[in-house]
């Protein structure tokens, strides 16, 4: 019997409808695997402190931690520092939320963990805030905390004191009023920095989208714009990467930790700042 081709039973308008799924589940399929280049090895929550680059002084380790021992006793909020030596090739920004998700900081039912991590050899430093804490601890007022209290110091190869400067500024946003911490001018940001890096990233991604756009045949452009609403919205919602970590590590089971302390479960969506020296 012969063989007959597959295409002749489908007429060529169909075969031109079908383009666009066929495109849109490619393109579907390597976003899914993005988390998947990017094997992260997390370092245990061993601690309110977990120095893997080692970069903290004891003194300095051994006035930082009452601090967040007690600001946890008051209110509840999980705060951690973490120091990384690599953050496995990927940004500071994506790699954060993944570890805070990993390590399920803060309460599971009111999201109010805050991580503090530096990444020393790559110069970045990164405040990464639960959902719950979103709005007082502003990314905003991530930011000028880094650039004020942290990035000089670190500069300056002082990892203590601008992590506990970073600390003090951070307990007093989420534990003072905000008339009180308006007042003072290490809270205000004195100089803007380079943001030129940070836009980079949205700079690529919004040109891929826009070539994709035009690439896209007229009629099916409404449905790829709805598409990518959709994607960034599931985003938003999730992560940079989703529930991809709460299985194993996150908000069902606690955190990822080894000994006596542990998270509560808590997640983030990516809220907080970044910044380099």
């Amino acid at each position: 019997m012969a063989l007959v081709h597959v295409k002749s039973f489908i007429p060529r308008h169909t075969r031109k409808s079908l383009a666009w799924p066929a495109v849109a589940v490619v393109f579907v399929a390597l976003l899914a695997l993005i988390p998947l280049v990017f094997a992260y090895s997390f370092p245990p929550l061993t601690g309110r402190i977990v120095d893997a680059a080692h970069i903290i002084p004891v003194d300095a380790a051994s006035r930082i931690t009452p601090k967040l021992e007690s600001l946890e006793a008051k209110s509840g909020i999980q705060l951690v520092v973490a120091t990384v030596s690599s953050l496995s090739g990927d940004d500071i920004e994506p790699y954060a939320n993944a570890l805070f998700r990993a390590w399920g900081l803060g309460e599971k039912q009111k999201n109010n963990g805050v991580l503090l991590l530096v990444a020393p050899n790559e110069h970045k430093v990164r405040i990464e805030v639960g959902y719950g804490l979103e709005g007082t601890l502003t990314d905003a007022l991530s930011k000028i905390i880094i650039i004020n209290a942290m990035v000089p110091r670190f500069k300056a190869g002082d990892y203590g004191g601008g992590i506990e400067r970073g600390v003090d500024d951070i307990i007093t946003v989420l534990t003072t009023d905000s008339s009180e911490w308006q007042k003072r001018p290490d809270l205000r940001i004195v100089d803007g920095g380079s943001t030129f890096d940070e836009v980079i990233p949205f700079l690529v991604l919004g040109l891929f989208i826009f070539i994709f756009y035009l690439i896209t045949p007229t009629r099916e452009r409404g449905n790829f714009l709805s598409f990518l609403l959709g994607l960034i919205m599931s985003s938003r919602r999730g992560g940079y990467y989703g529930d991809r970590f709460d299985g194993g590590f996150g908000r069902g089971g606690g955190g990822w930790s080894n000994g006596g302390f542990s998270g509560g479960g808590g997640s983030s969506g990516g809220g907080g700042a970044s910044g380099s020296w």
